[in-house]
């Protein structure tokens, strides 16, 4: 038995017996390491990550095409580390499951929330809602191309159609900002609110995501 090999299996003690409370973001980032990277040093492999990127939240956002840049860190290294925050996504998102209507921003920003958990991206998605507001469903419209309004404007009509919503909720996020909209935020809002109207279709809320922060535009009165 090697060095490395007597230190992983402190590690592993450790977290069998009391959880990750007592590690801090290297040797936690290490002993997951271990598991996609298993006869080599994995802690200076975890420097070189937290060097690089910041900070343990910043290494499992980022793409799998970066954390392979970082030397060492292979194929299966980035694959374990990049399926961690998606599974963190698909279990928050499966809380939402038994939401059956949207009755207010807050059950708005409950739903959306976990949607856009560890995205580099600006995502946009839309729920099509009844006339009881019991939600039919959730579509992605576009990503990485919020902004592309009149494309996005005529996908959310058609898809709103599609559905035969009486409402729409609209939420976007703001990956690296915060959740106050732009002007460019007001102006598409504007359009798609008047837009869906011409059709006979009320824009209900447009909620703007940032980390674990929300905005509604419903509640500042703005789709009055």
């Amino acid at each position: 038995m090697s060095i490395h090999d007597g230190h992983r299996e402190r590690l592993r003690t450790s977290f069998v017996e009391n959880g990750l409370d007592s590690f801090n973001e290297l040797n936690s980032l290490e002993l997951l390491l271990f598991y996609a990277i298993p006869r080599r040093d994995t802690n200076e492999i975890a420097h070189r990550l937290l060097d690089t990127f910041g900070s343990l939240s910043n290494v499992l956002s980022a793409e799998r095409e970066e954390l392979m840049q970082v030397e060492g860190v292979g194929e299966s290294a980035a694959n374990l580390i990049s399926l961690v925050p998606q599974i963190m996504r698909k279990s928050y998102v499966s809380r939402t499951a038994n939401m059956k209507y949207i009755n207010s921003s807050a059950d708005a920003g409950k739903y959306f929330l976990p949607r856009f958990l560890y995205k580099n991206e600006e995502i946009l998605f839309i729920v099509c809602i009844d006339s009881s507001k019991r939600i039919i469903s959730c579509i992605e419209i576009s990503r990485g191309c919020v902004n592309a309004v009149e494309t996005n404007v005529r996908r959310i009509v058609e898809t709103a159609l599609k559905f035969r919503a009486t409402s729409v909720i609209m939420a976007h996020n703001h990956p690296n900002g915060i959740a106050m909209p732009s002007r460019e935020d007001d102006i598409s809002t504007q359009l798609v609110r008047d837009t869906l109207r011409t059709v006979g279709i009320t824009l209900a809320d447009h909620i703007i995501v940032a980390g674990e922060s929300y905005t509604s535009y419903a509640d500042s009165g703005f789709l009055r």
